[in-house]
């Protein structure tokens, strides 16, 4: 130790040290340390004047410590520590919960009672945050009875934190039955039941207790508009974020304006999607990469990829996700090109690729027919760039050997590939069929189709158009029998529109929207006045399609 002390007189001159130190002064010199040197120079500056023997005084300097990132330091400090109290252990266990030492925390919390402590209503919700991030149901059922045991069970902090942990661990039926027989709840307990099944994607529950709420703050409303965001029901988590602007009055936080961000992208909600931008620009979170990120990809998929690039281009910071995020917006629009150009920017300026840039890049040299290109990628991910290829970057491959008329390569690449084919493989295969008309390859995709995706009627109505390309009408017919027979129906492919803040749904074949009566009467308008102008109109299965005439 002293040689470690005399290395720390170069960070003399960092802070300003006090000749005394009273409690509120340590604070706000542990507040202004940035720099592990910081902590260094304060934790040797205590050991002079024998402040790690004070428990209060250690237990501020773990918390530092430990909210700098500096663990191994924290520890370091507290395994010398001579008499640690419960207050001292709860604070460790606490910063390794936080570092995510969950394994550590938890064998931390057999010294309370082994040096004869008594856990308090601090020591079980730390301990119980390590077990649900450890998801150890065993050993949270154990706590569980030791907190009755000790008639904590009472606190509502304890028993939140049960909540969590049976939540965390796939036990929601345990955790409800915690929940109901609880009382007075308050708004965080209601906050972590809802939490709970969100987590199981039990959406309609987390609703359903989100309405018997009594009082709400941000929290609630974020986690409900998340969990339909993460469900896929778009629709649902925009309504909820504007329920929550109107009947709660609550500004939305950083987590909220991802969530509803994602639903606008999938949804195309542009209008709304351009009030979150200037929502985030008024409140000065345009410096918050994530939420940036997110506009990029909302832009890209509302179809504005001009705007895309100007919020990329207005960064100031970037972090690996927003170069592939606007990346792979340049390869869903079709401009391969732009999106290997913005590749090869990236590397210009050193940023490491991940798994998931390689699958924009793979999909952008499939969208350009760049064939040779993606071959080369794809056999130099490893050796170049130390990312080893998943099931994903083999099912673009696929797709991209596909769409080249590549069709034995595809064939024997799905052969060769250290993993079991999935749905995604066989239905890449499968549309790779369709497009070049190979029956014998669309009916061996499809017979491993049927069996990892029996329900999926999309699959039996691409090889019928096979079929029916190559006049084989009495296979049609069978595959059309085969569909009958175990109860599948082809669901019509939906679109969607946003319209005064509204996000209107249609689908082929579909009487029930409210006007839907004006919006055929609009489309014949404008099929008059196409024929003036040289196009003339048809009908086909309910959609009205174009030919030129």
């Amino acid at each position: 130790m002293r040689a470690r002390l005399g290395s720390l007189r170069h960070f003399s001159t960092l802070l300003p040290l006090p000749a005394s130190i009273p409690l509120p002064h340590l604070l706000s010199l542990l507040s202004r340390c940035s720099t592990f040197g910081h902590i260094a120079q304060t934790h040797a500056f205590m050991i002079a004047r024998g402040l790690p023997g004070d428990n209060l005084f250690l237990a501020k300097f773990l918390h530092a410590c430990s909210s700098l990132g500096f663990r191994d330091h924290a520890l370091l400090a507290f395994d010398r520590a001579e008499r640690p109290d419960v207050y001292l252990l709860n604070t460790m266990i606490r910063c390794l919960c936080q570092t995510h030492s969950a394994e550590h925390a938890v064998a931390l919390f057999s010294r309370i009672q082994g040096a004869g402590l008594r856990p308090d209503t601090y020591s079980f919700p730390f301990l119980l945050k390590a077990v649900a991030h450890l998801g150890m149901l065993d050993l949270g059922r154990e706590v569980h009875g030791q907190i009755t045991r000790l008639g904590l069970d009472a606190d509502v902090h304890v028993s939140t934190a049960l909540v969590v942990m049976y939540s965390n661990c796939g036990e929601v039926n345990d955790a409800r039955k915690l929940f109901d027989g609880f009382q007075p709840r308050d708004v965080v307990m209601w906050n972590a039941m809802m939490a709970g099944y969100v987590k199981v994607g039990d959406v309609d529950s987390a609703r359903d207790v989100f309405e018997q709420m009594s009082e709400r703050n941000v929290v609630s409303w974020t986690t409900v508009i998340a969990g339909f965001a993460d469900a896929a029901r778009s629709d649902e988590a925009i309504t909820m974020f504007r329920r929550m602007q109107l009947e709660g009055g609550i500004e939305p936080d950083e987590v909220a304006l991802l969530a509803v961000l994602s639903a606008c992208a999938n949804l195309g909600a542009l209008d709304l999607g351009e009030w979150i931008h200037s929502f985030i620009g008024k409140h000065g979170l345009y410096k918050t990469i994530p939420l940036m990120n997110a506009l990029i990809d909302m832009y890209a998929k509302s179809g504005n990829i001009h705007k895309a690039l100007e919020v990329f281009e207005d960064m100031k910071q970037r972090s690996v996700v927003t170069w592939t995020t606007l990346m792979a917006g340049f390869a869903s629009h079709g401009l391969g090109f732009e999106a290997l150009e913005l590749f090869h920017r990236m590397e210009r300026e050193h940023v490491k690729p991940n798994d998931v840039t390689f699958l924009a890049v793979l999909s952008a040299c499939s969208h350009v027919g760049l064939t040779d290109l993606g071959r080369w990628y794809f056999d130099h991910m490893y050796s170049k760039y130390m990312i080893k290829p998943r099931i994903q970057h083999y099912g673009c491959m696929i797709d991209l050997l596909g769409r080249a008329g590549c069709l034995r390569e595809a064939r024997d690449l799905v052969r060769r590939m250290p993993f079991e084919p999935n749905g995604a493989i066989w239905g890449a295969l499968l549309a790779a069929a369709r497009s070049h008309g190979d029956a014998e390859l669309g009916e061996l995709a499809l017979r491993h189709l049927v069996e990892i995706e029996p329900h999926n009627s999309g699959n039996y109505i691409l090889l019928s158009n096979i079929y029916a390309a190559h006049e084989m009408w009495d296979d049609v017919a069978k595959l059309r029998k085969m569909m009958k027979e175990r109860g599948l129906m082809n669901v019509p492919g939906a679109s969607s529109i946003e319209v005064d803040g509204a996000v209107h749904e249609f689908t082929s074949r579909d009487g029930s929207h409210p006007h839907f009566h004006r919006i055929y009467e609009l489309l014949h308008e404008m099929s008059g006045h196409l024929k003036l102008i040289g196009y003339v109109p048809k009908h086909h299965s309910g959609i009205l399609d174009f030919e030129e005439g």
